[in-house]
């Protein structure tokens, strides 16, 4: 494809397809990314395929969502900032908005037992979905002993010894410095001299802040929304290699912090795989039963979802805005190329964790944390939830053996879920 063959939306097109697109992105980022490639490439060819998979590089080495920064990126090279802007925001907006409607129902129906029949077969299809996310991850961030060892590193730390998320991270990254990847092919622009756009940068840190701010003013530093900016905030600088990365550190720190139960944490990601969008849209799904909790009061419970919504997605805009200008430079950069793979491995120790945690807690609802010294594990105790095991099965079944879609496994665990309830 040459560059007379591409087609330049206007604005108003590209409004209208990326919040079709956000309407439909279900499948997690790699669905979101195929989409993408599907509607914006291949059919209307709004964007030449070097430049796709250049930007997707450049999004695996930021924080935060990359589908999301995707096709901010993508709105960025169709129509600079307003583009960026308005495809960055139709990609969540829709699924941001049905997660926070659905947190409300929950609330309101958390404790009818049908809802949670439906619930455990969401939790059950969510033990499949993150065995396959590690496969998935390990297939491609995996190559090499070395890199292997990092993630099983990582797992042992999380898993057995509680180190913090962020620690693990840093730990990975340096490994990967020290165990270094080949550079990549050398291109003519990435000679081109850097030009730092300020503007971007101050607007973004700007509006990053100000919700936070604003909440610091009307209810003091103490508040639960200042809590909730600050602490998504903070994820959405150290979230590497995708939602389920965070999902250990977010889980440990709401519970802790009295936000959600153990169950309540599994059916937040139970939710948001179900709905359009980046899978991090669990991030406001806690932060609204945060609220609910916390607060009491359905008013706080909405804004601090919408607090975890901007504060999670906002930081996007700023490194794409920040970064794409010099995007050759920064994928040509074997340091931080090196981190990544490093970063990488580690998601993959950090993602079985995740699983191992929540497969736990569905089959054995009474399981307990044992302490031995240093030693912090999540040990299955009690009798197990022999119905939990059955729904697993068949979401393992099907999705490994039938090779069914995500949301079409989702769908028939959920139902069986209902049917075990009823003929019980």
């Amino acid at each position: 494809m040459n560059e007379r063959e591409l087609q330049r939306p206007s604005l108003g097109e590209l409004l209208r397809v990326f919040f079709q697109i956000g309407c439909i992105s279900f499948g997690g980022a790699a669905g979101q990314i195929a989409l993408m490639h599907r509607m914006l490439v291949d059919e209307r060819k709004w964007i030449e395929e070097r430049d796709f998979v250049s930007g997707l590089n450049f999004c695996t080495l930021l924080p935060g969502p990359e589908a999301q920064q995707l096709a901010t990126y993508i709105g960025w090279r169709l129509h600079g900032l307003p583009g960026g802007t308005i495809a960055g925001m139709l990609f969540v907006l829709p699924g941001a908005a049905l997660i926070l409607i659905l947190a409300q129902l929950y609330t309101w129906g958390a404790n009818v037992p049908s809802v949670q029949a439906a619930l455990l077969g969401v939790k059950a299809a969510v033990i499949a979905i993150l065995i396959e996310a590690v496969l998935k991850i390990g297939k491609r961030a995996l190559g090499g002993n070395a890199f292997r060892l990092v993630a099983l590193l990582a797992f042992l730390s999380m898993m057995a010894f509680a180190v913090p998320f962020p620690i693990v991270i840093i730990g990975a990254a340096l490994a990967g410095l020290w165990i270094g990847v080949a550079p990549p092919p050398a291109t003519a622009d990435s000679a081109v001299p850097i030009r730092f756009p300020w503007r971007a940068a101050i607007l973004c840190l700007a509006l990053w802040w100000l919700p936070v701010v604003i909440a610091v003013i009307a209810m003091g530093p103490g508040h639960l929304l200042v809590e909730v900016g600050l602490f998504f905030s903070k994820l959405a600088v150290i979230t590497f290699g995708g939602a389920y990365a965070l999902l250990a550190y977010l889980s440990d720190q709401a519970v802790m912090r009295g936000w959600v139960s153990p169950t309540q944490m599994l059916d937040a990601l139970g939710f948001a795989e179900t709905t359009p969008g980046p899978t991090i849209l669990v991030n406001p799904f806690v932060a609204f039963l945060a609220g609910w909790q916390k607060e009491s009061s359905a008013l706080m419970a909405w804004l601090a979802g919408l607090m975890a919504v901007w504060t999670t997605f906002a930081p996007s805009f700023l490194w794409i805005f920040v970064g794409a200008p010099s995007l050759a430079r920064v994928n040509a950069n074997r340091a931080l190329r090196s981190a990544l793979a490093g970063i990488s491995a580690a998601v993959v120790g950090i993602i079985a964790t995740v699983g191992a945690k929540f497969a736990i807690l569905v089959l054995f609802p009474q399981a307990t944390m044992l302490t031995l010294g240093p030693l912090q594990l999540l040990a299955p105790t009690g009798a197990p939830d022999y119905r939990a095991m059955a729904l697993a099965g068949l979401a393992i079944v099907l999705s490994f053996v039938l090779h069914w879609s995500m949301l079409r496994m989702l769908g028939l665990v959920t139902i069986v879920g209902l049917l075990l309830f009823f003929v019980a």
